[in-house]
């Protein structure tokens, strides 16, 4: 029998039963949306966390003294680079490099006569280009200047907890370079909201020249931040200036807990394609099952008329492939619009959960994105699936006897 009356006779028994056909296809495509949506979230949420941090804290790379290390937040003079006009002129001449930015990180508290908080203080040029998120963000105050003295900017978030507005005057305690603790008073210049609480509820700013004088390291700085116009440059730009006296560090290492994260939240991903895809098949199963017994005067009739077993089970076989290409062009339709809903208007999450995330951006409002190639690869295991699935339907009708079949109710 030739494979287009194969063909034809496993189309016309799908259309002959169209209730059932419709509703297993529909389950084949909601398994499907499901593990698409999944993905285009996974997507969404390490490309927007990766791009964000990128943006708004560790720059494509970071240019540190060779001793420097950024969890000890050493403020020794040997730890820090000195001369930031010099540095940052010399990089930002290189025509792959976007802006560049000296910080200074100092580790401290921050406190009120009701309350205190554990945060990082960061100096910061207030005309730097890399800055220009935190000057957008102002919702109430004003931003800094480099000549503000004994003012600081506050996230919105950790000012609301502290019950702080613009003009009050906060406690400021750090560690200087000596080890010796240091404590000043501050007036609040302006609150921020970057839209990340995970950032603006765990750091104050103030301007690079306050926060050299207060820590008492004198001209000198933790790390000069790097943006570049294409993150593909990266490796380039960075062969330039590593070695000798200095480090650099790049996006990839600077975001390390991010991919990392990641990386292990797939095997969950995984476990519950898995649950989708078991789920999907067990219908499929019953499904094909059932039409095996309803047709089982059809079947017999076949093995009558000289079909073998073999090409008996090819014909369910087929039938299972053809309901599960059904259901995956049913499920690219609805599991694109999941990810086009997810893309562009996405779910919101609490500020105070957003805010528990400390360390990189993780924005109130969770958004998903294309991912074509991973969508692809699911739709092949939806089919290999739901196709080695039939196996056993296929198999039961291939081993049914002809005369009793025939003699089947």
């Amino acid at each position: 029998m030739t494979f287009s009356k194969f063909l034809s006779i496993a189309f016309r028994d799908l259309v002959r039963n169209g209730r059932r056909t419709a509703l297993t296809a529909l389950a084949v495509a909601l398994g499907l949306t499901v593990v698409m949506s999944f993905s285009g979230l996974l997507e969404g949420m390490l490309q927007s966390m990766l791009a964000d941090n990128i943006r708004l804290s560790t720059g494509h790379l970071q240019i540190r003294e060779e001793s420097y290390d950024a969890d000890k937040g050493s403020l020794l003079a040997k730890d820090l680079l000195s001369n930031a006009d010099h540095l940052t002129e010399q990089v930002e001449a290189l025509p792959e490099v976007a802006t560049a930015a000296p910080v200074l990180w100092l580790s401290g508290f921050v406190a009120t006569p009701q309350e205190s908080f554990g945060i990082q203080v960061v100096g910061i040029r207030p005309e730097d280009a890399f800055h220009a998120p935190i000057r957008d963000g102002i919702v109430a105050g004003d931003y800094l200047t480099s000549e503000d003295r004994d003012r600081i900017l506050m996230g919105s978030g950790l000012a609301k907890q502290m019950e702080v507005n613009v003009g009050d005057r906060v406690g400021v305690a750090i560690s200087d370079a000596n080890g010796i603790g240091q404590d000043g008073v501050f007036t609040v210049a302006g609150l921020v909201d970057t839209g990340y609480p995970s950032i603006d509820q765990h750091r104050i700013l103030m301007p690079l020249r306050e926060a050299q004088s207060f820590s008492g390291v004198g001209d000198r700085f933790s790390s000069l931040i790097v943006m570049l116009k294409d993150e593909k440059d990266t490796a380039a730009v960075a062969a330039r200036f590593q070695g000798g006296d200095t480090q650099v560090v790049t996006w990839e290492d600077l975001n390390r807990i991010i991919l990392e994260s990641v990386t292990s939240g797939m095997f969950f991903y995984y476990i519950l394609y898995g649950i989708v895809f078991l789920a999907v098949a067990v219908l499929i199963a019953n499904t094909l099952l059932m039409s095996v017994f309803a047709r089982a005067r059809e079947i017999g009739i076949f093995a009558a008329l000289g079909m073998t077993g073999g090409q008996i089970m090819e014909l369910f076989m087929l039938e299972g492939f053809l309901l599960a290409l059904l259901g995956i062009a049913v499920g690219w339709v609805l599991g694109l619009g999941a990810v086009y809903y997810l893309k562009t208007v996405g779910f919101a999450i609490p500020a105070e959960t957003s805010s528990m995330v400390e360390g990189m951006a993780f924005g109130t409002v969770m958004r998903g994105d294309f991912a074509p190639e991973q969508f692809v690869i699911l739709s092949i295991l939806m089919l290999i699936f739901v196709t080695l699935v039939s196996l056993y339907p296929a198999w039961f009708a291939a081993k049914m006897e002809p005369v009793e079949a025939l003699h089947t109710q």
